[in-house]
């Protein structure tokens, strides 16, 4: 990956980290890893875990960046929450998976952004 692809996609996170700040969520993980998945932002809000991924797409070329959420990244996404479930024993809470995306349409500064809460369903 380029070096400006890898700067985009890590200020995109991090703006989709102050967005979730601002809306009042508690930011718990970024960029968590397991050899099954990753998981973009882990954030809480009350009693419910949020795992959410940040997608980002400066034009629409190869469609809206919530496209690039395919059933196999929900997968993959799936394990790795299980596995942050399971290693802190906190199986029993609620959780749910979002995505959230930012789209910068020609001529602006500031991106579109859509939170998408309950995404998908675990996939296994």
């Amino acid at each position: 990956m380029s070096d400006t692809r890898q700067k985009f996609g890590k200020e995109c996170e991090f703006a989709a980290l102050r967005y979730l700040e601002k809306n009042g969520y508690r930011i718990l993980e970024q960029n968590y890893r397991t050899p099954r998945g990753e998981i973009d932002i882990i954030a809480e809000q009350g009693d419910t875990l949020v795992f959410a991924e940040v997608k980002a797409r400066k034009s629409e070329r190869f469609g809206p960046p919530k496209s690039a959420v395919t059933p196999e990244k929900q997968r993959k996404m799936s394990m790795a929450a299980l596995q942050y479930l399971k290693d802190r024993n906190t199986q029993n809470r609620k959780a749910r998976f979002d995505v959230i995306t930012l789209f910068f349409p020609a001529k602006e500064n500031k991106p579109h952004i859509e939170w998408v809460r309950n995404a998908f369903e675990l996939c296994l």
